[in-house]
């Protein structure tokens, strides 16, 4: 059996259930004044009658605005990421606007390349990258786009940019371990093809350099819990190693469980301290002590900073850097004797 596919209603059917030009039909659709309010009123009606939809794309090119933005992100599991996505997708709600997502299925040059071109064809009116991949890449290059914000990146001399002061809040870590009475402090780092692991990493060395402690080569994982784990075995062979920096919370958590099956007590034997806040992070049996990093004023403030970038047709490059603060809780302690 068939079923006979329903007729759309046009502009000129409601023009005609409405007793009106379809240029009324039009001023209304698009809320132009030089209508009255009766016969406004009357178009309106003919239009829910009729279930007519006025056609997005023909409104768009009349008013210069899609009223949709696209965020590109490569990795939309991770917490930090999601959360600054729900930040976005409730700033653009709270406009009028709709969130376009795509996501790369690797972090490449070409692939980026790939999601920009999409975003063209889908016609919004800017876009947010969330990098988290390093910029130093072979064949990185960030497409060229009109309204475009990026977050965690270092191309603040040519794009418009918003970040967390990454490299503050990892030596406000450091200097805590530290200031415990801590010889040294070791690292397990993320993925070095991340922008933000990257960053940590300096800051972390460059932290222990001009302290003139040892520096210990890092060990990576991939922010997850299971790299955490794994990579804890080594770290914790070394016998100098009473305090670990992780730049994740994550990657914490699967630490302070090797620590436990080692027979080593936190923050008693090891100090551990992490990155991002997790809610989980201050649930936890030895609740942890890590850098708070705001998500949602992230995704607002790349929200707001693009807006203004598609009213006034400039981008100002630059980063708007918003503080992360150090969270003390009782997963860091004075090294043992």
């Amino acid at each position: 059996m068939t079923t006979r596919r329903r007729h759309r209603a046009s502009m000129a059917d409601v023009a005609a259930a409405a007793g009106v030009s379809a240029q009324t039909v039009s001023r209304v659709s698009n809320d132009y004044p030089g209508v009255t309010e009766a016969t406004r009123e009357r178009v309106r009606t003919a239009m829910k009658d009729l279930g007519y939809r006025p056609n997005a794309a023909a409104r768009a090119l009349k008013r210069g605005s899609f009223h949709s933005i696209g965020v590109v992100m490569f990795d939309i599991v991770s917490t930090g990421n999601f959360s600054i996505l729900a930040a976005v997708n409730d700033a653009v709600s709270e406009i009028g606007y709709t969130t376009a997502l795509f996501t790369p299925r690797s972090r490449t040059g070409a692939s980026l390349a790939g999601a920009f071109k999409r975003l063209d064809e889908l016609s919004v009116d800017g876009a947010i990258l969330m990098l988290e991949a390093s910029p130093e890449a072979p064949d990185f290059v960030v497409p060229d786009y009109d309204s475009l914000v990026i977050v965690d990146s270092t191309l603040a001399n040519t794009h418009a940019v918003v970040d967390t002061d990454q490299y503050g809040a990892t030596r406000e870590a450091v200097g805590h371990l530290l200031a415990l009475g801590h010889r040294t402090v070791h690292h397990l780092a993320g993925p070095a093809v991340s922008y933000s692991a990257v960053r940590r990493a300096r800051a972390w060395r460059r932290t222990l350099v001009q302290a003139g402690r040892r520096v210990a080569e890092p060990v990576y994982g991939d922010w997850t819990a299971a790299s955490g784990y794994a990579a804890a075995r080594t770290l914790l062979r070394d016998q100098d190693c009473t305090a670990v920096f992780c730049a994740n919370d994550e990657m914490a958590v699967g630490l302070m469980r090797a620590a436990a099956e080692f027979g080593l007590r936190v923050p008693d034997d090891i100090s551990v301290v992490g990155f991002d806040d997790i809610p989980l992070a201050a649930q936890l049996p030895v609740p942890l002590t890590t850098v708070h990093q705001d998500f949602a004023s992230v995704g607002r403030t790349a929200v707001d900073r693009l807006m203004r970038i598609i009213r006034t047709g400039e981008t100002v490059p630059g980063a708007d850097l918003l503080p992360a603060h150090l969270v003390t809780r009782a997963s860091t302690a004075a090294p043992p004797h």
